[in-house]
């Protein structure tokens, strides 16, 4: 699972390891699972995890979209590299034939402003953007993989200035100077007169330091101190609600500087919790699912976008590994306030590599695990003949809806590794309404 945690990082040497899936699910089919049939009679192979080429294997995942205005796509892994090429290579598909129009990704709201920038109007240079915000808490977004998709953007933009693809980040971890200079900059345009009072409630909050050194030094102050900083962007949020913006593009100049003053309240408010209180870690960890759900709401609803939001599996899904840690999911949320109009896809993996930090948060390494343990969802899964494929569990057979129903251990991991746990009980039917899976995953290549 992902969350806010002390970390910091240095790479090491990647781990590549050559796919062999035809091997992996004949020795897989010698255990004889009685739902393996069915799946493979449903199941569509996929050609490639990476982007270009044909399409005609993708049909099966449109046709799953269907009428979707958001498509979550989870990961089981924030660190290899088959999930985030086989989500640049779906978002590719759904924007040339489905009309999809946004990515979001699960990263600070500030870092999307600031790629969005480059990918509509091609400022920035966006390897350095995400060296400069990809820190800390969001060190394994910062990826060649993320970059390439970014540059397709740019590039469709090139050869489409009448109808872009924009970037997007749905979370609230950090929030860059950018923001707060729009909100000021416009309010000393509109309003000088509350200037002084925007300056005085936005004090000592701009960031001045690096990402990484700004998230971790705010989590270090005393818990009085970021609840005051949070009671004081919620009082700089009431007062930007009462200007009154004047044509219809003031409204839209106004409803932006809003959202990024509400993006600067949700940080103040996400870090105003108390974090050596159990209950409130947790109440904390559903807020910031809610919070970013109600992201992906105003972005669509602001744009008109179809959106292809990526995230992890526990945060895309309907219900949460651990409920203890995470009450209420992103995804539970959005198919409360969407409806039929949200569809979760889950991504598993059989065996392979990841990037992720040592149990202290201290180093970041290459990990590597084998076949996924017998009773698992994967192990079923990896009997499946195809190495890539896809599934639509809302159209799955009868016979293979009780297995689909039924809670047993998958494997998740997130910013860590080994956690205390990595293998949760998740019951996939309820969890996601497609799965993805593969059979062999590498490590992300990490930007240097």
């Amino acid at each position: 699972m992902s969350c806010l945690r002390p970390w910091t990082f240095v790479v090491l040497v990647l781990i590549l390891l050559a796919p062999a899936p035809s091997a992996t699910a004949a020795a897989a089919r010698t255990t004889g699972d009685p739902v393996v049939p069915v799946l493979e009679r449903v199941a569509s192979p996929l050609r490639t995890a990476e982007p270009g080429g044909g399409v005609r294997d993708l049909g099966p995942i449109g046709r799953a979209v269907g009428d979707a205005v958001v498509v979550g796509m989870g990961e089981a892994t924030h660190g290899s590299h088959e999930f985030l090429a086989m989500k640049d290579r779906v978002f590719r598909y759904l924007v040339e034939h489905r009309g999809f129009r946004t990515f979001a990704l699960e990263t600070a709201w500030s870092t999307g402003v600031r790629l969005d920038e480059y990918v509509v109007h091609g400022k920035g240079d966006p390897e350095r953007i995400m060296r400069e915000d990809f820190q800390y808490t969001y060190a394994l977004n910062p990826t060649a993989e993320n970059l390439e998709l970014v540059e397709w953007m740019r590039d469709y933009n090139r050869r489409h200035p009448h109808d872009r693809v924009r970037f997007m980040g749905d979370d609230w971890g950090y929030t860059g100077p950018e923001l707060y200079d729009r909100v000021t900059e416009y309010v000393a345009r509109v309003r000088p007169d509350l200037s002084p009072r925007f300056d005085a409630l936005y004090r000592g909050l701009r960031p001045a330091v690096p990402s990484g050194e700004y998230q971790k030094a705010y989590l270090a102050r005393p818990l009085a101190e970021r609840q005051d900083m949070a009671a004081r962007t919620g009082r700089a949020l009431a007062l930007l609600e009462m200007l009154e913006p004047r044509g219809e593009a003031g409204r839209r100049e106004f409803a932006e500087v809003l959202r990024h003053a509400t993006v600067i309240d949700q940080t103040a408010t996400g870090y105003g919790f108390d974090f050596d209180d159990p209950r409130q870690v947790a109440e904390a960890m559903r807020w910031r699912d809610d919070v970013m759900a109600d992201n992906i709401v105003w972005w669509h609803r602001h744009t008109g976008h179809r959106i292809l939001l990526a995230g992890h599996n526990n945060h895309i899904g309907y219900e949460p590994e651990d409920p203890r840690v995470l009450p209420r999911t992103q995804g539970a949320f959005l198919r409360d306030r969407l409806g039929d109009g949200y569809v979760s896809v889950g991504l598993t993996f059989g065996r392979g590599s990841f990037k992720a930090t040592d149990p202290e948060e201290v180093h970041m390494l290459t990990h590597t695990v084998g076949a996924p343990r017998p009773g698992s969802n994967e192990h079923t899964l990896d009997q499946v003949r195809y190495g890539r494929w896809v599934l639509d569990l809302r159209t799955a057979p009868g016979p293979a809806r009780p297995w689909l129903a039924e809670a047993r251990p998958t494997r998740s991991v997130g910013t860590s590794y080994p956690e205390e746990r990595n293998w949760f009980d998740i019951a996939l039917g309820r969890c996601y309404d497609v799965v993805i899976h593969q059979d062999r995953v590498r490590a992300v290549d990490l930007l240097s």
